[in-house]
């Protein structure tokens, strides 16, 4: 059947819509380069890293505490900073015989401060992480401190009563003062600590300038973590167990200490220490991180994948 020709219809012209290049897009995404793959490398079963770590030990007397100390490091570990406070036992050879790349610091002035601050300073990595040298802290906890940093804390602070925590070593006396004074801290920093007197604790080390740190003896726990609440630092309780010392006596003198401590936090509240500056937010200035920011995970350049 002959249906004859069809009519024309007039159709009008598409646009064409404009090419965009993938390297055009590319270019408007401001965000970080991700580091190569080689860069991770794996923390726990399930998470891996690209900050690297450091950790300072100080120490004086003791080289029989030295090898169960630097042996219970994680292998991920990159730099450990060993401050020796003129020690008259073979301290820095049991050392560099546990640890040949191990750092080695002579300190110049006394003081458990002194020390620590010595070896902030001779950090070269991302985060830094404070342990004791007298085998009280387990290096097999490091990876919940640097894992509490990489998810969105800015500082990680170790303790022992702290749900998941305990200690082998504290006594009555130490505990009762150690209440006391977090509690004081609390009720003046609007903190919730639990743990106010301990030698754990973790941070990253772009942070160190802000803590302005300036004490000499035991009190530096005590004020890192009221200046770290007083800048404004996102900060995260970390569950901490201490163990007994293995060998030897504490440099720990308790009523002495303790009073250095409450100088220190009168010093802060009475207004010699520093200020949080007033652009940050309101609110309790010591607060717990519950997940983690997508943000400051991109930014430190963290990946979460199987090992």
């Amino acid at each position: 059947m002959d249906f004859g020709i069809l009519p024309e219809f007039d159709t009008p012209e598409q646009e064409v819509a404009p090419v965009v290049s993938i390297s055009s897009l590319a270019a408007v995404d401001d965000r970080p380069a991700r580091p190569a793959q080689s860069q991770y490398r794996p923390i726990s079963a399930a998470v891996a890293i690209a900050p690297t770590v450091s950790v300072v030990i100080p120490v004086k007397n003791e080289a029989r505490n030295l090898p169960a100390v630097l042996g219970s490091l994680p292998a991920w570990v990159n730099e450990v900073v060993l401050v020796d406070g003129r020690s008259v036992d073979n301290t820095v050879a049991v050392g560099r015989r546990c640890r040949p790349d191990i750092k080695i610091l002579t300190q110049a002035g006394t003081g458990k401060g002194d020390a620590l601050l010595a070896g902030f300073k001779a950090c070269t990595c991302d985060i830094i992480v404070m342990i004791d040298g007298d085998g009280s802290t387990d290096g097999g906890e490091l990876v919940r401190f640097v894992g509490a940093l990489i998810t969105g804390a800015d500082y990680a602070k170790g303790s022992r009563f702290a749900s998941g925590g305990g200690s082998d070593d504290i006594t009555l006396g130490r505990r009762f003062g150690n209440r006391v004074l977090s509690g004081l801290v609390n009720l003046v920093f609007g903190t919730r600590y639990t743990d106010l007197c301990y030698g754990y604790n973790a941070f990253w080390s772009e942070h160190l300038p802000a803590l302005n740190l300036d004490c000499r003896g035991f009190e530096i726990e005590t004020l890192m973590n009221i200046r770290a609440a007083k800048v404004g630092l996102r900060v995260q309780e970390i569950p901490s167990h201490e163990w007994p010392r293995v060998h030897g006596e504490s440099n720990l003198r308790i009523f002495f200490d303790g009073w250095r401590i409450l100088k220190a936090i009168a010093a802060e509240v009475f207004g010699s220490g520093q200020r949080r500056p007033r652009s940050r937010p309101t609110g309790p200035v010591a607060r717990a991180c519950t997940g983690g920011s997508a943000e400051r995970a991109r930014d430190r350049d963290v990946s979460k994948e199987s090992a």
